[in-house]
């Protein structure tokens, strides 16, 4: 799946810099309007381009760390970190879902 989604973008980006190539070099002596409209549509290739070769598919692992290793799940049934009297391990989030939760008032 990497290599076709790699591929797809070297050959939209190929086709951008024809277009902007052919554009300039030998088109505007016979149209300088078809020139131009061949820029417009080479200058939007690359963001698409970008889309293409970034777009995850279903089989792909989105979800792993990179180098392999998993986040840590919270645990079955605890819909937020903290709750229930489990701490996050950050003292700022701790503290701000104790406040939200009700359990420290603001002094």
């Amino acid at each position: 799946m990497y290599r076709r989604r790699r591929r797809a973008y070297f050959v939209l980006m190929g086709v951008c810099l024809v277009l902007f190539v052919s554009a300039w070099a030998f088109v505007r002596l016979w149209s300088m309007p078809a020139a131009i409209a061949m820029c417009v549509v080479a200058m939007v290739i690359p963001p698409v381009a970008a889309m293409v070769g970034n777009r995850k598919g279903p089989e792909d692992r989105w979800w792993d760390e990179p180098g392999g290793q998993q986040r840590q799940q919270p645990p079955p049934g605890d819909a937020r970190p903290g709750k229930g009297g489990g701490a996050t391990g950050d003292p700022e989030s701790d503290a701000w879902w104790d406040e939200l939760d009700g359990r420290k008032r603001r002094g």
